[in-house]
């Protein structure tokens, strides 16, 4: 019998990212409509004036509801690329997976759920492989996703890339999930999307959620 008395669960750590330029962090603690306007508000000042193409306010509307459409799902961050011009590339989810009693799944087990997608159809060949990142072995899962538009008239392609990674010393899975409409910079989101996943670290929190050794 394996004694699972030293693992953490997904309470006990944080997931952290080095956020490139053109990506913002949407994560909200709360979930209320003032914290994520005024998170919003701050990401806007971060664009340059100069090159935004869309009004100001549109923008802090359009991340406003955006990070609030993403927390009714409870995530443990959301993150949005932009362009500099203010239009939305793609959106990153990042989710933990966990159940007390019952022993992790192996990346080959779960290989087969990442090649699954609810309400859409996969066109083509997902590309699928296995990589170490510095937070754990991980499962990579790229598909161009096929979905019905309203009414069943017409479809809507996307282009989606999904990562299983396995913390060493948990029985947590974190799954990475990003999804984008812009083929033509497919080849640019990719990059960013990788880049940026291997930048994720787990940082231990202490039992009111604060970062262990912070300010220290």
């Amino acid at each position: 019998m394996t004694d699972h008395s030293d693992r953490v669960s997904a309470d006990d750590f944080a997931c952290r990212f080095d956020f490139q330029p053109g990506w913002i962090d949407l994560t909200l603690t709360e979930g209320s409509k003032e914290e994520a306007e005024q998170l919003a508000r701050a990401a806007v000042e971060h664009f340059n004036p100069l090159t935004l193409l869309v009004p100001r306010e549109s923008l802090v509307k359009e991340l406003t509801d955006r990070a609030l459409r993403a927390d009714e799902d409870g995530p443990i961050l959301v993150a949005a690329c932009y362009s500099g011009g203010g239009g939305f590339l793609a959106e990153l989810v990042v989710s933990s997976y966990a159940e007390d009693g019952v022993t992790r799944p192996t990346p080959a087990e779960v290989e087969p759920m990442l090649l699954q997608w609810s309400n859409v159809k996969v066109v083509g060949t997902p590309d699928v492989s296995h990589t170490d990142l510095a937070a754990g072995p991980a499962v990579r899962v790229q598909a161009t996703l096929q979905a019905k538009r309203l009414f069943g008239i017409g479809s809507r392609l996307s282009e989606s890339i999904r990562y299983a990674v396995f913390p060493p010393g948990t029985e947590t899975i974190i799954e990475i999930a990003t999804r984008w409409e812009v083929f033509e910079r497919t080849e640019e989101l990719t990059e960013l999307t990788d880049e940026l996943v291997a930048t994720m670290r787990l940082v231990p929190l202490d039992a009111d959620g604060n970062e262990i050794g912070a300010g220290s």
